[in-house]
């Protein structure tokens, strides 16, 4: 199956699960840094896959944002999915 013939809600649920996972995978080394030891292994590791996770996360919320007649409050909550996971994943470029 194509990406886009599955339906807007399977996708902003999709995207949800990508956002939240790549932020606690980011959140992970963050905590370890702050309240443990100063290295952590494979620390890089959680990071790149948190900052790829929000990326397809926005990337699916846009491709809901893209279709063409939609109902009005998925347009609206795949709005709010793309600036909660933009500023997240600013925060954690930022960060890092």
């Amino acid at each position: 199956m194509n990406w886009t013939q599955i339906d807007e809600e399977r996708l902003l649920n999709r995207s949800f699960t990508l956002g939240i996972l790549g932020i606690v995978c980011c959140l992970i080394p963050i905590i370890y840094f702050n309240f443990y030891l100063k290295t952590m292994p494979y620390g890089d590791i959680l990071n790149g896959l948190g900052l790829g996770s929000q990326l397809l996360g926005m990337s699916l919320a846009v491709l809901v944002l893209r279709r063409r007649k939609i109902d009005t409050v998925i347009k609206e909550k795949s709005k709010k999915m793309v600036l909660v996971l933009s500023v997240a994943l600013l925060f954690f470029i930022l960060v890092q």
